[in-house]
């Protein structure tokens, strides 16, 4: 395992549509694990492969309840329901912070890493960080969500 480098906001990576991942190999589990670790080191509760400079549909979260690390290929909403206005933060843009409205609750398909079909509700930090995280892989950040951003 390693810690990768964070791509910060004006790369272009981050703004890239990531392909869906077609084969989950040794390869895969690797980035997988590099992203966990990477995201741990920077205290982060979630972090998406265009981040590391990859761009693939994976995305990983911990939000600290005590269910532990998420790991998602290919994730995909299937369902959105209510709507929730919180201050979120990103590891690619430091120091800035934002007011967004995400939804209540998400219901989550995706694979996880043995490559088996998993379904993840999410409600409030949880679905925030779904929500989040998924954008990333579709080149979307929270600036361009918020209502308003601040520099802390």
């Amino acid at each position: 395992m390693a810690i990768r480098r964070i791509r910060k906001d004006g790369d272009e990576v981050l703004r890239k549509k990531s392909k869906e991942v077609e084969n989950i190999n040794e390869k895969i589990i690797n980035l997988i694990e590099d992203m966990a670790e990477t995201m741990y080191e920077h205290d982060g509760v979630g972090l998406a492969a265009p981040q590391v400079g990859i761009l693939k549909r994976i995305v990983v979260i911990d939000i600290n309840n005590g269910k532990g690390l998420l790991e998602l290929i290919n994730p995909q909403i299937i369902h959105s329901e209510g709507e929730q206005c919180d201050s979120e933060g990103c590891l690619s843009i430091p120091g800035v912070y934002g007011q967004v409205k995400r939804p209540a609750k998400v219901i989550v398909k995706a694979l996880n890493s043995k490559c088996e079909e998993i379904t993840v509700e999410g409600t409030e930090l949880l679905a925030v960080a779904l929500s989040h995280e998924i954008d990333h892989l579709d080149g979307i950040l929270f600036k361009d969500k918020a209502i308003k951003l601040t520099n802390k």
